[in-house]
């Protein structure tokens, strides 16, 4: 049974995770599997292994994108990637073989932890940022979100903003930021 649907893309896999869509499963499994069967491969483990390691990571992306607070800021590949790494590498501690993965890895695994912090703190910004914008009330939330969320061209934002023209829109947007800014940062002043 074949589709000619387009590719999933990674907000698609993390969305059909949320809702516990079993083909999006499916095709999760299909896609990622080989990038996690070299990793194992290559630093001596076996197919089964490697079959071992996907399951587990693919349970741990599951649990993960449960969470509200969760957000992807990498490439859905790099971050099963980084887990499936984070497995292995236990699994060979675990078993006594330390110096199998060869010291390339060891930095690309201190990259995935720096990755990881910086995943952090843009999660907390993003917070403040849903914060400084539920505060600052219509149109200025809307006319925002329309235009970096959704895209809107400023011709349509000013159609359904009743704005006289484009550059009207495009001034008021300019002010509405302007003022998200100074909440922002007059939020990020307090809390710090």
């Amino acid at each position: 049974m074949s589709h000619t649907k387009a590719p999933i893309t990674d907000e698609g896999f993390i969305t059909g995770l949320k809702s516990g869509d079993s083909l999006v499963l499916r095709a999760l499994y299909k896609k990622y599997y080989n990038i996690v069967l070299k990793l194992v491969v290559n630093n001596s483990g076996t197919q089964e292994a490697a079959e071992d390691v996907y399951q587990e990571t693919i349970i741990v992306l599951y649990e993960a994108v449960q969470k509200p607070e969760f957000s992807l800021n990498c490439q859905l590949q790099t971050f099963i990637y980084s887990i499936a790494k984070r497995l292995w590498l236990k699994q060979l501690r675990k078993h006594g073989h330390t110096g199998l993965i060869r010291e390339d890895q060891e930095e690309q695994l201190a990259d995935v932890q720096t990755e990881m912090q910086e995943h952090l703190q843009k999660e907390a910004d993003i917070e403040k940022m849903n914060k400084s914008l539920a505060t600052l009330g219509e149109p200025c939330a809307a006319l925002l979100k329309d235009f970096y969320v959704y895209k809107l061209s400023m011709e349509a934002i000013s159609d359904k903003f009743g704005y006289t023209n484009a550059d009207n829109a495009k001034n008021q947007k300019y002010k509405c930021l302007q003022r998200l800014k100074k909440q922002f940062f007059d939020t990020n002043s307090v809390e710090a």
